[in-house]
């Protein structure tokens, strides 16, 4: 059986991801030399644990600028595209990377329901008891001032640029 990995905000090639993404301390979230070196970096990472026949599902903005969605021809696996706030090119710019294009995922097998923004909490049951998500970069959904467990950020910042398996979320869900 082919494996499942989460992935979200790859944001390939784009050089405002230096400036933007700060840390709460102000220092840069992603600290790398280049645009090239932060995406040849998340497509090493990718490529250490998604096998050739793997299912990739990208939580959402894959890049800012269209030319950049070159990089995911590097990237293993078949991958499918849960549309993110910048994923804003025509569905045939994608669907030339992504066999599916979706809008979000249901996994009731496994309680979950994948995003690209956090689904509100009352959508959240004991059917879908997980939102995978992006976003939300740095951040995570809190409630009344603690870390919601039923929330799991897929955000490259969240997961040090790898994909995380389906397996793991399952086995580290609260």
């Amino acid at each position: 059986m082919k494996n499942i990995f989460f992935i979200s905000d790859t944001h390939f090639g784009h050089a405002n991801t230096f400036k933007l993404f700060k840390r709460e301390d102000g220092t840069p979230l992603r600290e790398f030399e280049s645009i090239e070196h932060m995406n040849d970096t998340m497509v090493e990472r990718w490529n250490s644990v998604v096998g050739e026949h793997d299912r990739v599902y990208h939580c959402g903005d894959v890049v800012i600028r269209k030319e950049f969605l070159e990089v995911l021809t590097r990237c293993n696996g078949k991958k499918v595209l849960i549309m993110g706030n910048h994923d804003i090119f025509g569905h045939r710019a994608y669907l030339e990377h992504f066999e599916d294009i979706r809008a979000y995922k249901v996994m009731p097998e496994h309680g979950i329901i994948a995003s690209h923004i956090p689904v509100y909490d009352d959508a959240l049951s004991e059917r879908f008891g997980t939102n995978v998500h992006g976003h939300l970069h740095a951040n995570h959904v809190m409630r009344d001032g603690v870390r919601d467990t039923r929330y799991v950020n897929v955000s490259v910042e969240q997961i040090n640029y790898t994909p995380v398996s389906l397996d793991e979320i399952l086995s580290n869900r609260g």
